[in-house]
């Protein structure tokens, strides 16, 4: 029987008690599918009120680690990996450690850029109007802004090729929704963003990884893969790749162009870090078997949750036949202060500042690290560090207060590495990521 240790933690008892549960399923201790000790039993064992430990399998059937079921018990969820990733912290418990796992854009605490704006509106007497529905030149606007922000990429799409999403997670889905049948192969890369695992689950489609190197799938893995699978669909993160921080090179880019024509793949591009490093997006190559899904979530502000899907219009008619499938799912207000900032070149200034900042983060990460760093990487707002293959290097990071994600969390199949992913992005300032990647050396095993 699996039993937690609950010693040393300052969290509430049942808090304690998710957390540890958290814990083992981050280090394969406990594993899809598997059965929690029954309540009565733990709470016996452990010498705590059998309240406690009903509050804490509660509290994990809401963060997705478990399920319970009447009279079968509590089991943990397949997905319990990705869920661990997003739950939200629990609010007034201390802070443990220095929290890397999240990849989010670096804050800008000295930014007046959103106060600025809503006075603007305010001041324009536009800002109670966005409590509607949004109108539909608002949303052709929207159209427009995103063909000017995909200029930035070298595609020069018209605002008819563009349809307005609730963020790229929502365009990945919907694209993936209009593109396939329950049960149909998808093609992902052999390590691939919780977002895209998530949503192929939701939509039982069956996911097979492509071999990857340091600049994306290699393309003998992608033909052999299609030639085995009957896929048609390929999910890609072609620039900086989530986890690997891969990016694909013309030459790489073209080999698997060649075999999305030759094969008659439909790609779903997700650039949601794109305009933060240098390679042109797949999407340009296959234009028309390709959709491209972005956002302003990892480059401007993740709060405007607005993103753009741009690709060809028998494709956006397969995704939204009536207008309404992912325009509607986007706030007014949202898409009103986006829209300013893409125009009047905020949004610009805040992804050059984004990138610079990066920059020194990377060069931060690169001296400390030294030999640790991975090699033939662009700058990238997160880290794929390996270690050898008999070394647990996520629970090194944890014990030393540092919470970065296994590869397990990304893995399309069993885990075949021994790597962490780390967000340079999620510090809340240099010295603090300083501290955190001085702490991850420390830690890691010789």
């Amino acid at each position: 029987m699996w039993l937690p240790d609950l010693h040393g933690s300052t969290l509430p008892t049942y808090l304690a008690l998710v957390e540890a549960i958290s814990t083992a399923i981050g280090k394969g201790e406990l594993k899809p599918g598997e059965r929690l000790p029954p309540q009565r039993r733990l709470a016996w064992t452990l010498g705590i009120n059998p309240s406690t430990v009903m509050q804490a399998y509660r509290e994990a059937a809401r963060r997705h680690l478990v399920s319970g079921e009447v009279g079968r018990g509590t089991y943990v969820l397949a997905d319990s990996h990705e869920a661990s990733l997003f739950h939200l912290k629990q609010p007034g418990a201390p802070a443990q450690g220095i929290d890397l796992s999240t990849n989010v854009p670096v804050h800008d605490g000295d930014s007046d850029d959103l106060s600025r704006s809503l006075q603007q509106l305010i001041a324009s007497g536009g800002i109670d109007a966005l409590q509607a529905y949004a109108p539909a030149e608002l949303e052709m606007r929207g159209q427009l802004a995103g063909s000017l922000w995909l200029q930035q990429r070298g595609l020069h799409y018209p605002p008819s090729r563009v349809l307005l999403c609730a963020g790229a997670q929502q365009g990945v889905s919907a694209a993936l929704l209009a593109l396939c049948e329950a049960g149909d192969p998808v093609l992902v890369e052999a390590f691939t963003a919780p977002g895209i695992k998530a949503a192929a689950r939701q939509l039982r489609l069956p996911l097979h990884g492509v071999a990857m190197d340091e600049r994306g799938i290699l393309p003998q893995a992608l033909d052999r893969q299609v030639r085995a699978t009957g896929a048609k669909v390929l999910v890609l993160t072609p620039c900086l790749q989530n986890p690997t921080g891969s990016s694909m090179d013309a030459e790489r880019r073209q080999r698997i162009a060649e075999l999305v024509e030759r094969h008659g793949l439909w790609l779903i591009e997700d650039d949601v870090y794109g305009a933060l490093g240098s390679q042109a997006p797949l999407a340009a190559a296959v234009p028309a078997r390709s959709l491209l899904v972005t956002s302003l979530s990892k480059t401007v502000a993740p709060g405007l949750r607005l993103g753009f899907v741009h690709g060809p219009q028998v494709l956006l008619k397969r995704i939204d036949p009536q207008g309404h499938a992912t325009g509607w799912a986007v706030s007014p207000l949202c898409l009103a202060l986006a829209c300013a900032w893409i125009e009047d070149g905020t949004a610009a200034r805040k992804l050059a500042w984004q990138r610079e900042e990066l920059q020194q983060r990377w060069r931060l990460a690169t001296r400390i690290l030294g030999t640790r760093m991975p090699l033939g990487r662009e700058v990238a707002p997160h880290l794929w560090l390996e270690a050898s293959a008999s070394c647990d290097l996520a629970a090194a990071c944890r014990t030393a207060g540092v919470e970065v994600v296994p590869a397990e969390v990304f893995a399309v199949g069993p885990a075949s590495a021994s790597a962490i992913r780390i967000s340079l992005a999620a510090a809340r300032s240099r010295a603090e990521l300083k501290q955190a990647l001085e702490r991850i050396v420390t830690a890691w095993p010789s």
